[in-house]
């Protein structure tokens, strides 16, 4: 591993470090964006829904405490209460009340979200194909999932 520790001095990135940063950011932020316009145009579902009805159908039994649902897609706890409001109102999600302690709250897949995420999918996938995963070969792509996955906050042992 080649890593560039930099001194404290150091007031502002490098050339490589900046174009590296700033070029992350910007296709995030790309395709973030045109994952929510197409999705929102072609189903009536906006990003943030689409990821808590995709996280919930990959769950053990098509549920999740609230908690843990907003860990995954990244949201507050307020954040998720208030998407969670939402999608009950739509019909995709139902709540209920943990059995264990009566505290917390399970979200739950109803049909109508499993039938709503499915028919998303298709373009989840041709967007993040369309506008990223075309641009680099298999291997790149190992590569890159790897470099990534360096940078990711891991817990100290």
């Amino acid at each position: 591993m080649n890593v560039r520790a930099p001194s404290q001095s150091q007031a502002e990135l490098g050339e490589a470090e900046l174009g590296a940063w700033r070029g992350l950011v910007r296709v995030h932020a790309a395709l973030v964006r045109e994952l929510d316009a197409q999705l929102d145009a072609r189903h009536g579902l906006p990003l943030s829904s689409y990821e808590v009805l995709r996280c919930l159908s990959k769950a053990p039994g098509g549920r999740l405490r609230m908690a843990e649902l907003a860990e995954h897609v990244l949201l507050s706890r307020s954040g998720m209460t208030r998407l969670i409001d939402r999608l009950e109102r739509e019909g995709m999600v139902s709540r209920s009340t943990c059995d264990k302690d009566g505290r917390g709250c399970y979200a739950g897949l109803t049909e109508r979200g499993r039938t709503s995420i499915e028919e998303a999918r298709t373009t989840h996938i041709e967007v993040v194909r369309a506008g990223f995963l075309r641009h680099f070969s298999e291997d790149e792509m190992r590569q890159l999932a790897a470099l990534l996955e360096r940078a990711l906050p891991h817990p100290h042992p």
